[in-house]
């Protein structure tokens, strides 16, 4: 889902560094809140490992260029199964700086549009799998539908983010609606893939039920809220 050098004018990108900074902001929180409820050690490694995860999702996995971005696979609602919304959110921004600084320094304007259209489709994961996820049930427990509706959040917020940077960067033209539409109906091809590995990585866990009070994973995955 990088959003492409050129897509929004430098004169308007200033917008993405008030959006950034709100959901930087709002990560902020998420991590004091996660240091109060495990400690730092725990947050701390767990996101060292969404981080790694991360940069190699964005290396190593395929990603092609459609319409007015490119397509991957962020597997964003796994990280937040396995290791909670705090280090997911660490792990989206750090990684993504990571790859810029290193490997595509030309992203690094766009930095603050593709760390909005990562973080901000999490928060709403969130919101929702407290609404579709019992309390009384641990995400190893977890069925197609519940991890189809976490993915689909995930990945329809990321559509939904590309579309407004396009608008706002070209406005509101036929050509640039078709890309858009392009990109979209590219990118909800992933759903039909992420929550099966949801589904894959949480029975690796449920089959590795010794991890359990492990800080190296999200305190939900084996218990109830």
């Amino acid at each position: 889902m990088h959003i492409e050098p050129g897509l929004v004018a430098e004169g308007k990108i200033w917008l993405s560094y008030v959006t950034a900074a709100g959901a930087g902001g709002y990560a902020l929180k998420l991590a004091a809140d996660a240091v109060r409820e495990r400690g730092i050690v725990s947050l701390v490694a767990r996101s060292i490992a969404t981080t790694v995860l991360v940069f190699a999702f964005f290396e190593m996995l395929p990603h092609h260029p459609v319409g007015v971005s490119e397509v991957h696979l962020i597997l964003g609602s796994t990280l937040f199964l396995i290791f909670g919304v705090a280090p997911a959110a660490i792990g989206l921004a750090a990684g993504l700086a990571i790859q810029g600084i290193f490997f595509a320094p030309f992203d690094l304007p766009q930095y603050g549009m593709n760390v909005t259209t990562l973080l901000v489709p999490l928060f709403a994961l969130t919101a929702l799998a407290h609404r579709v996820i019992a309390p009384d049930t641990p995400y190893v427990q977890l069925k197609y539908r519940q991890a189809l509706a976490l993915s689909t959040t995930y990945q329809a917020g990321i559509v939904v983010w590309v579309a407004f940077w396009a608008f706002y960067g070209h406005g509101f033209t036929a050509e640039n609606a078709a890309s858009i539409l392009s990109f979209g109906a590219a990118y909800m091809l992933v759903i039909l893939v992420e929550p099966l590995v949801d589904l894959a990585v949480l029975a690796a866990a449920k089959a590795l039920y010794g991890l359990k009070g492990s800080p190296l994973f999200e305190r939900r995955l084996y218990n109830a809220a």
